[in-house]
């Protein structure tokens, strides 16, 4: 079957877009951008994918979802496909590392162990699975990917260092550094360089993501929807303005906070 015939029967599946990204990255017929391209220069659109993917999930928008997921999955072939170029690996061997990943860590599933188990005691099994796969680290924390989102990766090394009992046993002692760290940063304020103020708020941030595991709460997540939340009103005030023939720099804060308060009540009835 020629190229062509793969490319352009629809019902090729995973294979029509392999050949797909062959033909972008060919170096004498294919797409001089993506020939440009290379895995730094890709890392950052997959980052960027993975985000519309959850953006799609959190505004239930289904019909948009094929499409997201897509771009993530072009990403992945993306890279298979550069690496294959360089003699590193293909997609083959993508797809039989996450299989053989699953199968190792569902023993329950897959094996002959009791699947009877919680739901929290198969996520307990799985990091204990995955801590043997990397064997001993020479440090705790080794191993947590450095450019993860800040939030996310405060989650992570949190978690790695309870496992080890660097942790507070009460989510009240987590309020009580909240407000040391708090006093810091207001002292840091009046008091101390900018780099100095940036420090004490990271580490109030730092604290925040430990006081969102405590709870049972992503801090990823939770800002996202904070994002979304204030958008949402914020353009709601605005809408509110334009009725009144109005823009919000033609406003001042006393009318834009009273718009603000009755799009909560609005909310809320």
């Amino acid at each position: 079957m020629s190229s062509d015939d793969i490319i352009y029967d629809r019902s090729n599946g995973i294979e029509r877009l392999l050949e797909i990204m062959r033909r972008l990255r060919d170096p004498k017929t294919g797409c001089p951008w993506d020939i440009e391209q290379d895995f730094k220069s890709i890392a950052p659109y997959t980052i960027e994918e993975a985000y519309e993917v959850a953006d799609a999930i959190e505004r239930e928008a289904w019909d948009e979802l094929p499409g997201e997921l897509g771009d993530l999955l072009l990403n992945t072939i993306y890279h298979a496909q550069m690496a294959e170029e360089g003699g590193k690996f293909d997609f083959d061997t993508v797809v039989q590392a996450i299989s053989d990943k699953m199968i190792a860590r569902h023993p329950h599933v897959f094996g002959d162990e009791n699947r009877d188990k919680s739901a929290a005691q198969q996520l307990k099994d799985w990091e204990e699975i995955k801590a043997k796969e990397r064997g001993a680290p020479a440090f705790v924390l080794d191993g947590i990917a450095g450019n993860l989102p800040a939030l996310t990766r405060a989650l992570k090394l949190q978690n790695r260092a309870a496992r080890v009992g660097f942790d507070w046993p009460e989510t009240v002692q987590v309020l009580d550094k909240i407000k040391e760290e708090s006093a810091e940063l207001v002292e840091a304020k009046e008091s101390l360089t900018q780099a100095e103020v940036e420090e004490e708020f990271g580490d109030l941030l730092f604290v925040m993501a430990n006081l969102g595991r405590h709870l049972g709460v992503q801090p990823e997540e939770a800002l996202r929807k904070a994002n979304a939340k204030f958008t949402r009103r914020f353009n709601a005030v605005e809408a509110a303005l334009k009725a009144k023939g109005k823009a919000p720099q033609d406003s001042d804060l006393a009318e834009m906070d009273a718009l603000w308060d009755a799009v909560k009540r609005a909310e809320k009835t």
